[in-house]
């Protein structure tokens, strides 16, 4: 049996790929490669001995889906695809909407067609909106600032009404936090089109000298040193959450949630401070505006978690910091080096 990655090409996704075949499972990918490289793939091939099928396809298609389920024997599903900047779903919030929540009912569609019964979905902390009181716990009421957050949250309601609905389905919901770092190889890590949305790859792009300095938006919030707070987590232990996720899926059934974080604040000057210090390079920056939607704190009670899915973070902010830098550094202009 085999498990299907939908956007498993991407950085969350081909990271995951990596993991959950190195400990011995079948992997398929399903990617539109809209924000990802066939090359993640190859690499994760390399890397685990094994040959990964990579289909390019889009998850809103049902032809395409159809052609994965058609072909390998899957009776999982782990679905990242979908769009994921949160400037780009205030500017464009109907292509998030149509594409995000297409995405997911037609996924859903296909796999009751193929009695696929088991989904790990790839949800996010953007779900917790605005609220104030630290850490966030899964049971914490829910609402969202930008059309990216609503489409995971939307996305979150139809998994709940249908795992209601089928009482066979097992659904596992896992709300990311602030992933970073790369596998230590070197080989796959972060790979954003133009400008970086997320801290880590602007930093490590400034550092390389494709960018002039970093952007750093706010520096008058109530936290230590005024910049925003947020629990970065590597992006190997999150990889490692979807595989201990898969393991919930098969043991469960019913729709449950969890938060995948380390539980541990960390602002954006003290991840600046500690790329500098673990990597020897300079990073310079300037104080921008603060970002519209943007909140002082955010971080996760990841007990739930820790408790049934025998899952925790192992990797420190010295880890995240030296693997980020040595995937940039080994691949300047990530995967178009090759």
């Amino acid at each position: 049996m085999a498990v299907l990655l939908t956007g498993g090409a991407g950085y969350i996704g081909s990271h995951t790929a990596l993991c959950i075949a190195n400990a011995g499972l079948d992997v398929v990918v399903l990617d539109n490669l809209s924000n990802s490289s066939p090359e993640a793939i190859r690499r994760v091939s390399e890397l685990t001995g094994k040959e990964i099928p990579l289909i390019i396809g889009d998850c809103t298609n049902k032809d395409d889906l159809e052609k994965a389920f058609s072909a390998y024997p899957i009776d999982q599903v782990v679905h990242f695809a979908g769009l994921k900047a949160v400037g780009e779903s205030v500017a464009k919030p109907l292509m998030y909407y149509r594409n995000n929540l297409d995405a997911s009912l037609t996924l859903l569609e296909v796999m009751a067609a193929h009695g696929c019964n088991q989904l790990v979905f790839s949800s996010s902390a953007t779900v917790y909106g605005t609220i104030q009181e630290m850490p966030l716990k899964e049971n914490f009421p829910l609402g969202c600032t930008n059309p990216y957050g609503w489409t995971k949250l939307m996305s979150e309601q139809i998994f709940r009404d249908v795992g209601k609905a089928d009482l066979g389905l097992s659904i596992v919901l896992l709300r990311y936090f602030n992933p970073v770092g790369a596998h230590e190889s070197g080989r796959i890590g972060e790979d954003p089109n133009g400008i970086p949305n997320n801290l880590m790859p602007f930093i490590c792009q400034v550092a390389k000298g494709r960018l002039e300095r970093l952007s750093i938006f706010g520096n008058d919030y109530p936290t230590k040193d005024g910049t925003g707070v947020r629990d970065y987590i590597h992006v190997m232990d999150l990889a490692e959450g979807h595989l201990a996720a898969l393991k919930y899926a098969r043991e469960h059934r019913g729709v449950e949630v969890f938060n995948l974080g380390t539980g541990v604040g960390y602002s954006v000057l003290d991840m600046v401070h500690a790329f500098e210090e673990v990597n020897h390079i300079q990073v310079p920056y300037r104080i921008a505006p603060r970002r519209p939607g943007d909140i002082a704190t955010c971080y996760a009670d990841p007990t739930k978690a820790h408790d049934l899915l025998h899952w925790q973070t192992h990797r420190t902010l010295t880890d995240m910091c030296r693997d980020a830098w040595n995937w940039q550094n080994n691949n300047p202009m990530g995967y178009r080096n090759a």
